[in-house]
């Protein structure tokens, strides 16, 4: 059975750093697009970073949602089925529940989410 699990979350301070991570299992890791999404009470759950295996190159494509550019490091680890976001320069505004998602074609898988708070 395909299972997503994240970890890395927890408190820290403004201007901090976190790591967090995504491990997949059940799945050829590979061949999935991952992404990172975050929800904040009272308000839709947002795109943060997705990254996946480009179609003209050999390499893999980013993106991320404009608050986090600059700031966010999508990446992953295909002999470690793992997804990583760093996060760095964090603010009070990335508080959220981060949630890891495997994607491809119609199909798509949610991890559990991880609780990140960052205080002022």
């Amino acid at each position: 059975q395909a299972q997503l699990v994240e970890s890395g979350g927890g408190l820290v301070q403004a201007g901090g750093s976190l790591r967090l991570s995504c491990v997949a299992s059940g799945l050829p890791f590979s061949s999935y697009a991952m992404g990172w999404f975050r929800q904040a009470p009272g308000k839709e759950r947002e795109l943060v970073a997705v990254i996946t295996r480009s179609f003209l190159t050999a390499g893999e494509t980013t993106n991320y949602t404009d608050s986090v550019k600059g700031r966010f490091t999508i990446s992953r680890d295909n002999a470690k089925n793992t997804v990583y976001l760093q996060m760095n320069i964090l603010k009070p505004e990335d508080t959220a529940v981060y949630y890891c998602k495997a994607a491809v074609r119609r199909w798509s898988l949610w991890g559990q989410g991880t609780q990140v708070t960052v205080s002022s």
